[in-house]
């Protein structure tokens, strides 16, 4: 049910977002991109934590980053935001103006492995994750102050894992190298998910 109400209101969001934005990509006096290849993408948990997820600066200013992740009145992220609750999937947010419809985030879908990261989708409203949902159509319905960050209570639709399995694909990051061993309760969780993303088409 979430995924077919997601991808219907993807369709219709996505396009009269886009409509109403003009080009997704900005002009040469807006706002610049921030150089990201595979090799930007590492241990999640390196990163400073923040409630569930984590949070880090691509420019070195996480202290502004953190300021609006803390806030409960919420806020605009700066430049070189980054933000994941998951290894697999990441927003970093550009220079301002760069992609006035997604304002200026960019949405990652990883590929992460022992050996690291690898980028298997990027873009701004057309990157689909692997539940079938499109990233760009659930953050849009971000209430305006979160500045399309998905929190329970910010406006989004919820997305379909548990606090738990979040917890445990947080924990087994393949790209951190203390990983805990998992206990059997653990291994049957993520033995589950694995299945479940495997049989769809």
């Amino acid at each position: 049910m979430w995924i077919k109400q997601s991808k219907l209101f993807t369709v219709v969001s996505v396009a009269l977002w886009v409509l109403m934005a003009g080009n997704t990509m900005a002009t040469d006096s807006a706002g610049k991109a921030i150089d990201i290849d595979d090799s930007t993408f590492n241990c999640m948990r390196d990163m400073t934590k923040v409630r569930g997820f984590y949070v880090d600066n691509l420019k070195g200013n996480l202290e502004g980053t953190l300021a609006v992740a803390n806030s409960p009145e919420g806020g605009k992220y700066p430049e070189g935001s980054l933000v994941q609750l998951v290894p697999g999937e990441v927003m970093v947010k550009h220079g301002e103006g760069f992609s006035p419809a997604t304002k200026d985030w960019e949405f990652f879908e990883l590929d992460v492995s022992a050996e690291g990261s690898k980028i298997r989708k990027r873009g701004f409203v057309d990157v689909v994750n692997r539940f079938g949902g499109n990233c760009f159509g659930c953050h849009i319905q971000a209430k305006p102050q979160w500045d399309l960050v998905c929190e329970t209570g910010h406006g989004c639709d919820p997305i379909p894992l548990t606090k738990d399995i979040l917890a445990l694909l947080q924990k087994t990051d393949p790209r951190c190298d203390n990983n805990e061993p998992l206990n059997a309760n653990e291994i049957k969780k993520l033995t589950a998910l694995k299945q479940a993303l495997s049989a769809k088409p």
